[in-house]
């Protein structure tokens, strides 16, 4: 069996933002991995589903829930390709992920603008583990083009 790893799925959450911006909605693109299988994949679709909820960690776990049959994603691990909101980090803490991965920050939306870091405070599980990083030039390249375009 092939053991994939942390930049192999992030390419996927790439896969993923890139069908989103091919579609005009904001690039963000995200998987849910459980035993090295992507069991869920999603990227924004605000735009097209008129939903400002619908973004793609939103679909992406909705979709792990659904393939799993399970209300709870205690042994999964979520790709994403920019730091994820508020809003969605509350779906993340109640799915109860044990690993999050992301790669560009957002300065102005990300979950890091909202919680005071001196206290060592995340929006996440307490069991969670967060990386960030993985492949951030080429998340953040895409979403700086994206915008670059609409202006």
């Amino acid at each position: 069996m092939i053991v994939y790893d942390d930049v192999y799925f992030m390419q996927q959450a790439l896969n993923e933002a890139r069908q989103a911006f091919a579609k005009g909605e904001v690039p963000v693109g995200a998987v849910v991995v459980v035993n090295n299988a992507i069991v869920g994949r999603g990227h924004n679709m605000v735009e097209l589903l008129n939903d400002s909820t619908a973004h793609a960690e939103m679909l992406a776990i909705t979709s792990a829930y659904n393939f799993l049959g399970s209300k709870y994603l205690p042994d999964a691990t979520l790709y994403v390709t920019v730091e994820p909101c508020l809003m969605c980090c509350g779906a993340i803490y109640w799915s109860k992920l044990t690993k999050i991965v992301y790669g560009a920050r957002d300065e102005k939306n990300g979950y890091r603008s909202f919680v005071d870091e001196q206290k060592r405070k995340t929006p996440f599980h307490q069991k969670a583990t967060l990386l960030s990083g993985i492949l951030e030039e080429e998340c953040a390249m895409l979403m700086k083009t994206f915008f670059k375009m609409r202006r």
